[in-house]
């Protein structure tokens, strides 16, 4: 159905939006209600992680490259294995860096809705999801050096 491509395009916006909403809100609930726990954290990021996973590498098979939308899946885990990392050394939690998760799924929205409104005689089919995932890729790699730095020198002031 290529007439449908641009209401997927804009059905897979929708989608990562909502996810990043119901990611925000059942924290806000949680903290609100009281009803925090660490495994409540626990069930809060192992879901993020098969969500990215799977915006990332549908991205990659949109673009007709798997192997970058894996690529991208890996850089974005390693930010938040270095995050989590970190915190387990007593380092505090560190959700900064040009592409931690809110960046990269505005990435992906904004990149989305592009391909959803831009013909794609203009845009190409698969370059514009092919540069997102390689943006996506270089600036989680980025973000994960620059979240495992910053614990590094706070942890070294520490000892």
């Amino acid at each position: 159905m290529p007439g449908a491509a641009p209401l997927f395009w804009v059905l897979g916006a929708l989608l990562v939006q909502a996810r990043l909403m119901a990611n925000l809100l059942d924290g806000m609930v949680a903290i609100g209600r009281g009803v925090a726990s660490p495994v409540g954290e626990l069930f809060n990021e192992v879901p993020d992680r098969v969500s990215d996973t799977a915006v990332l590498v549908g991205l990659g098979v949109a673009a007709g490259a798997v192997w970058l939308g894996l690529a991208a899946a890996l850089a974005a885990m390693a930010t938040a294995y270095v995050r989590t990392t970190a915190r387990a050394a007593g380092a505090p939690s560190d959700f900064g860096g040009p592409m931690a998760k809110q960046h990269r799924m505005a990435v992906v929205t904004a990149m989305a809705l592009w391909c959803a409104v831009i013909p794609p005689s203009w845009r190409g089919d698969a370059w514009t999801p092919w540069v997102v995932l390689v943006v996506i890729t270089l600036g989680a790699l980025l973000t994960a050096w620059l979240r495992l730095s910053r614990a590094a020198a706070t942890l070294r002031a520490k000892a």
